[in-house]
């Protein structure tokens, strides 16, 4: 890791705090719905809806935290949110019933909502004179560690007792607190006065929320790889069932390498409004590319899926790249943690929405279904660059205050 580490120390600092989160985060992703279906015994659709509901919890606290940390200061608003995700977490262990699980879940989803939403002045601060560049970087770093997680998490379903599972919540609590030690190493952020005079709050900037909502849309794209992909793969084609882990392998390991590459080339909202372009256009191939993968032989099958995946990948990496100039570069200095809470909206809704509109689309219809996916993703980032456009209007006639944020020596 030493070598993969960036050269400056808050930014170190970041990266090593954000890796030991994500290792915590593996373990939950890969089998924490097992922990409760399988050890806590709770009905599988008890929860999915369980699920729902916390996602819900954590659209609003995103927005609510993110201006605590632009008030109050973004280093100790962010180190609270990883306590009470380390305490929820462990909560889970007392789950006995629906009402406990929707209870620490909620509480668990909302600081992690939260924690992004403070962590992004941070990054505007540390991040260097490319932030987004710097947040790309710290993507490919969570894809690394959210894979060594998914190793541990692997060990705990193959082996399925019980006493495995509540290791794996222990160890994802472990690492959540020692994420947030970690920023103790931190410089602290002089908390960003109030602008003075007039100026426009994050859910009243018309412009900013066109591309939350555009942004959102194009989000669905992430459950693809996770949700629909693998019914697709087992139910419709004659592909080998390895290739589920296959598929996911090759779009971690893509986004690990190029993440960050991909990023320097979007420097600006208008080059962010065309990559979000390009990567409608990738997710309408992909899309196309997987659905011709049912009703042909395994070796084509399996051809027709791989590709998809990396098209699908690349079209990921020009979305992310996107998402990160476009959120940063439109939102005023001095309100970056409620500008990003808002913009985490159209994620959050993709999150708790996508899965279900992807198996009813995908899977329950079929091929057609596919299609159609990609066409609502070609269309959403075909509408991205006038939206980037209005914003940049509205951002030279609007009465935003800029003011940047300072590292301070104190407390």
């Amino acid at each position: 890791m030493p070598g993969l580490l960036p050269d400056g120390g808050p930014q170190r600092v970041l990266a090593v705090s954000n890796f030991v989160y994500t290792l915590g985060s593996g373990l939950y992703l890969t089998a924490g719905v097992l922990y409760f279906t399988e050890a806590a015994r709770l009905p599988a659709e008890q929860v999915g809806w369980g699920l729902a509901v916390a996602g819900l919890v954590a659209l609003a606290l995103g927005i609510v935290v993110g201006h605590l940390a632009d008030r109050y200061g973004a280093r100790g608003v962010y180190a609270v949110t990883l306590l009470v995700q380390a305490a929820a977490t462990a909560a889970f262990v007392l789950v006995d019933g629906f009402g406990t699980f929707v209870a620490v879940v909620c509480a668990a989803a909302g600081a992690k909502a939260a924690g992004l939403a403070a962590r992004s002045p941070l990054i505007r601060v540390h991040g260097g004179d490319r932030p987004q560049e710097f947040r790309a970087y710290l993507r490919a770093v969570t894809n690394v560690g959210i894979s060594f997680g998914a190793l541990g998490a692997g060990w705990v379903v193959q082996t399925g007792t019980p006493a495995a599972y509540r290791l794996m919540v222990a160890g994802n609590a472990l690492a959540f607190l020692a994420a947030a030690a970690v920023l103790v190493l931190l410089p602290p952020v002089t908390p960003a006065p109030a602008p003075a005079g007039p100026r426009r709050g994050a859910l009243r900037d018309r412009p900013y929320l066109l591309l939350t909502a555009l942004d959102g849309l194009m989000a669905v794209q992430f459950k693809v790889l996770t949700v629909a992909v693998p019914l697709w793969l087992v139910g419709q084609t004659d592909a080998p069932r390895w290739l589920v882990s296959g598929t996911m392998l090759t779009g971690t390991v893509i986004v690990v390498l190029f993440q960050v590459r991909a990023s320097r080339g979007v420097d600006s909202p208008e080059a962010g409004g065309r990559a979000y372009r390009r990567a409608g256009f990738a997710f309408l191939v992909s899309c196309a590319l997987i659905a011709l993968a049912a009703g042909v032989p395994a070796w084509a099958a399996a051809t027709l899926l791989l590709s998809g995946v990396v098209v699908h990948t690349v079209g990921e990496l020009w979305h992310s790249a996107a998402g990160f100039e476009v959120s940063f570069a439109l939102a005023p200095p001095a309100a970056t943690g409620q500008y990003l809470g808002v913009f985490g909206l159209g994620a959050g809704l993709a999150e708790t929405l996508g899965p279900g509109l992807l198996i009813a689309l995908c899977i329950g219809w079929g091929r057609p279904g596919w299609y159609v996916v990609g066409v609502l993703f070609a269309l959403t980032g075909a509408a991205a660059p006038a939206a980037v456009r209005r914003a940049r209007r509205a951002e030279r006639s609007g009465p935003v205050a800029a003011v940047p944020q300072r590292v301070s020596a104190g407390g």
